[in-house]
């Protein structure tokens, strides 16, 4: 295998979906070098033959042997993501770990703990934040173009039924998948703080209606709260439609208009009224990608993968850095511990 000179080298652990998508924007990269794949199924099952790279049975096999990476991309089930990233953080390897960093707050500032002791970079993948709709959103509130924010409304409202939470996946075990607002809805509550800040005042309802045979959580939730910033929220979230994704939006009430983003993946416009303000023409979003039934903002992870080759190569800072991975999982554990 001939490396490319002066290229990023990744190692990716976790073959399925995510670890897939993982390896082809690797691929596509001319500043990136996949060197390793680590899965505890076989290559053949996995259907990732096409990749002329060792595959290892576990991440302790990789890290014994004479492969080397300079990172670490973790798509791994979600309840695997802490333990992954510390043993490569041990071994001196940065690490890149898929949504969610962690699923408890404590894991994740135990990451954050070990990347400073070894002086490594952690990254943590939140794709959305380089949509269109949500880069621009990012720019009218940090110029004050809405003025005070008075109130954001989130509605998330997606199908998973038996097509997703087949017997063979980890998806819907409680200690792997960890809930819906970790596996399906962190993109949006990343959006949300990355946009307004923390949140405060948390009161939630969460229900399981339909899913009592597939998974050990819940399917559908209310949430309020206030920001520490100022103005009021809600989230309001569902996996229990019927047959298909049908919504997932965003609207902001302020003082000098509201907006509202929508479309199933939050990558349209809806409405833009904002007083003494014309709207900028977007970049076009493709929502569609390879998950099948699943859809999703897939095709934003080759910003991440670029953002890591930036940041190593000292040119630019982290997109989304630990402390924000560790805070969104920070607001998730709250939003359920107010349910109890």
């Amino acid at each position: 295998m001939t490396l490319k000179k002066n290229s990023i080298k990744f190692a990716v652990i976790g073959c399925g979906h995510i670890g897939k998508r993982h390896a082809e924007m690797i691929s596509r990269n001319a500043n990136c070098e996949l060197v390793a794949l680590i899965d505890i199924k076989d290559k053949k099952e996995l259907q990732i033959e096409q990749y002329n790279v060792p595959f290892y049975s576990s991440i302790d096999n990789f890290i014994k042997s004479d492969t080397r990476a300079d990172i670490v991309s973790i798509a791994t089930p979600n309840g695997l993501h802490a333990k992954h990233a510390i043993i490569a953080l041990e071994a001196l390897n940065h690490v890149l770990i898929e949504k969610p960093m962690a699923l408890k707050k404590a894991d994740a500032q135990a990451i954050i703990s070990k990347s400073l002791d070894v002086s490594k970079h952690i990254f943590t993948v939140m794709q959305n934040r380089y949509s269109p709709p949500s880069i621009w959103i990012k720019n009218i509130i940090d110029t004050n173009v809405l003025g005070n924010i008075y109130a954001v409304h989130i509605n998330s409202f997606w199908n998973r039924d038996q097509r997703y939470y087949s017997k063979d996946s980890w998806h819907g075990d409680k200690n792997l998948d960890g809930g819906t607002l970790f596996t399906q809805f962190s993109h949006f509550i990343d959006i949300m703080y990355w946009l307004f800040g923390d949140i405060t005042n948390i009161n939630a309802i969460i229900k399981d209606f339909k899913h009592q045979k597939m998974t050990d959580f819940e399917d559908a939730g209310i949430v309020n709260f206030e920001f520490v910033n100022g103005g009021i929220g809600s989230f309001n979230f569902s996996t229990a439609l019927y047959d298909k994704n049908m919504e997932s939006s965003m609207t902001i009430i302020a003082e000098n208009g509201t907006v509202k983003i929508g479309g199933q993946y939050m990558n349209e416009v809806k409405y833009c009224h904002i007083k003494n303000y014309k709207m900028p023409k977007l970049a076009p979003t493709n929502p569609g990608n390879d998950y099948g039934a699943y859809k999703g903002s897939a095709q934003n992870h080759h910003y991440v993968f670029q953002n890591v080759v930036d940041v190593l190569n000292g040119n630019k800072k982290i997109k989304t850095n630990a402390k924000e991975g560790m805070k969104i999982v920070d607001i998730i554990e709250r939003i359920y511990k107010s349910n109890l």
